[in-house]
């Protein structure tokens, strides 16, 4: 199957993985090779993997969202290379492939995106478009909830958790306006969420270019899913698992992500473990963008192991 038929494929179901060409190129990939997808979701990336690493090739690809997993070793079964699919946290990387018998491998990915499987689900509570629960847990097996967070962090500690994670100018403004309304009932829902923020938001800072909650949304499920803590490990663990001239992709979507990844790769590259391949990231080209507008936020660093 050619590129362009797995991406009319995915379009039709499933989530459409940003900058796929990009990745491929970087990874260089061919037969034999070993590729671990550290965020395979429901197989995007994966789908144009196997098909530069077979005959010989083995993909492992790991996620800690059953349900996508689940979809990925579905598509990718028959797929021709070997495939291993662990559920689990990527931060484990290492106890993951140890468990597999792996060493050392040829590549490695990580999409740190939320998928539009995800963000279709109501259920899920990742979306502010929709109505469904406070959830936001990637791994549902986790036991604290976007609920749990809002509904018993204090105003300070709110407060705190928007602007560190979500970079939210009216971070007290809206932790107030949450406070005060738990104290009436308690916040259960993403479209009770939504509304908190557009009433704590002055109204001529709401016609910007991003939903008004779009920050409050991601700041939450960052902290509810620990995903800065467990980027910086698990990247670190990435690099010492390559093999020599191995190279590690990592698609971001927010400035945070983007600013751990590039201080890590700027303090692995002076230690001379790695090289960095992308003095600066890369980002979707227009006709991405305006096919996937998902891809527009998307910043690409890669390194080369040394």
């Amino acid at each position: 199957m050619v590129m362009s038929e797995i991406k009319r494929e995915q379009q039709k179901e499933y989530h459409v993985p940003v900058m796929s060409e990009e990745i491929i190129d970087y990874l260089a990939l061919t037969p034999g090779k070993v590729i671990v997808d550290a965020t395979v979701g429901t197989g995007g990336h994966s789908m144009y993997i196997i098909k530069g690493i077979v005959p010989g090739g083995r993909l492992i690809g790991i996620d800690r969202d059953e349900e996508s997993l689940a979809i990925a070793k579905e598509r990718l079964f028959q797929a021709g290379a070997q495939c291993d699919f662990v559920y689990g946290n990527f931060v484990d990387i290492d106890t993951i492939l140890r468990r597999c018998n792996v060493t050392c491998v040829d590549g490695i990915v990580f999409d740190l995106g939320l998928s539009s499987y995800q963000l279709r689900n109501p259920e899920r509570g990742f979306s502010f478009q929709s109505e469904g629960p406070l959830d936001m847990r990637m791994d549902r097996h986790s036991c604290i909830s976007a609920y749990d967070l809002l509904n018993n962090l204090n105003e300070q500690e709110l407060s705190s958790l928007l602007w560190s994670f979500g970079q939210e100018r009216w971070h007290n403004r809206i932790a107030k306006f949450v406070v005060k309304e738990r104290e009436r009932h308690p916040i259960t829902t993403t479209r009770e969420l939504s509304n908190i923020v557009l009433k704590a938001i002055p109204y001529k800072y709401r016609g910007l270019r991003i939903h008004p909650a779009t920050r409050t949304f991601q700041a939450v499920r960052i902290a509810v899913n620990s995903e800065l803590e467990s980027l910086e490990s698990a990247i670190t663990k990435a690099i010492a698992l390559l093999s020599s001239g191995g190279r590690l992709c990592v698609i971001s979507f927010h400035s945070l992500e983007d600013r751990a990844v590039k201080l890590i790769f700027r303090q692995e590259a002076a230690q001379e473990r790695i090289s960095i391949i992308t003095a600066k990231p890369r980002t979707a080209s227009p006709e991405e963008v305006r096919d996937n507008p998902l891809s527009r936020s998307a910043k690409l660093r890669v390194a080369q192991k040394v």
